[in-house]
């Protein structure tokens, strides 16, 4: 098969690489494709903690396709039925892992891409998020997981507020059902306009979308007493800091809502695709740029910088 590894910072090489074995438990997924996480990018750039070269496939963990192979001793999936996966190597042609970490997908999905182990952190971040109707929810950050969790929180009876610093961004959320949009090149103007909206009190709900320090700062700034901050980006360029005396003032709960139990994620892709059926999930409106594997170089890049129109990249098999 063909893998992408990286070689070392900013480069993936294709190379012919043996099929990945099966093991007891496992299943085989012929790829189809297979989504570029925000989370990839850092890793691409070469941190000081980051091994080169990876293993074929490595960093890819939204792929989905079609089981190619399962174990002996697997019963509760087919050869040929079209699943999201939940493996880890999956910037590749084939990828494997449990049997308990496919999803099956519907029939009427055919030929549609399903990266579901984004989506799934979607659903998951809004049940830990405890929305309130009439509430109002602020989200720093719209990528395509802040993007999502716009449509969510709105479709959940909030009011949200949606905070970038890119005007495509803030367009998207405003399609996205956001009653506000503004634009993060002044904090305390950001502060200012939120106190306006809420009379004062400011939000009962602040989702941090973007796993940066400067946000996080914010994001303690617009919760109001007693709410909850939920910490949503993937923060993993360095340390950081708060203000925990502002936290402990203000009686806020603080929820990471990052999920590493297997069985939460694929509750939670089940969950994506009862809403995509359900047409709650407006995903294809989001994959904007696809890749085929020999081109993973550009798609890195075009996520690294965010061309023109973008908010989320696939990589086609």
């Amino acid at each position: 098969m063909r893998a992408a590894i990286l070689t070392g910072p900013r480069q993936w090489v294709i190379k012919e690489v043996a099929l990945p074995p099966i093991l007891p438990g496992q299943v085989r997924v012929r790829l189809e494709g297979c989504g570029l996480c925000a989370s990839n990018i850092v890793p691409w750039q070469g941190p000081d903690w980051m091994n080169f070269p990876t293993e074929a496939g490595a960093l890819g963990h939204e792929g989905w396709g079609v089981i190619d192979e399962v174990a002996p001793d697997v019963a509760s999936i087919n050869v040929g039925d079209r699943v999201a996966a939940l493996f880890h190597n999956s910037f590749a042609e084939y990828d494997t892992g449990p049997a308990d970490a496919v999803i099956a997908l519907p029939h009427s999905f055919a030929g549609k891409p399903f990266p579901g182990e984004p989506l799934g952190c979607a659903m998951n971040i809004l049940a830990r998020s405890d929305i309130v109707p009439g509430s109002y929810v602020a989200i720093l950050g719209i990528g395509f997981l802040g993007a999502l969790l716009t449509c969510l929180a709105t479709q959940s009876g909030a009011r949200v507020i949606a905070l970038s610093r890119r005007e495509a961004s803030l367009a998207l959320a405003r399609e996205m059902g956001a009653i506000e949009i503004i634009r993060c090149e002044n904090a305390l103007s950001a502060i200012s306009r939120v106190r306006d909206l809420t009379g004062g009190r400011m939000c009962e709900r602040v989702i941090e979308a973007t796993g940066r320090q400067a946000p996080l700062d914010l994001a303690g700034e617009l919760i109001c007493e007693g709410g909850r901050l939920v910490i949503a980006g993937y923060h993993q360029d360095g340390l950081r800091q708060v203000d925990m005396q502002k936290w402990n003032w203000k009686g806020i709960d603080v929820i990471n809502a990052h999920e590493r139990a297997r069985q939460t994620y694929v509750r939670g892709v089940r969950q994506a695709i009862s809403a995509s059926q359900a047409g709650i999930l407006p995903t294809e409106r989001l994959y904007t740029h696809c890749y085929p594997l020999s081109d993973i170089n550009t798609a890195f890049r075009a996520a690294a910088t965010h061309a023109d129109g973008f908010v989320k990249a696939l990589v086609l098999m």
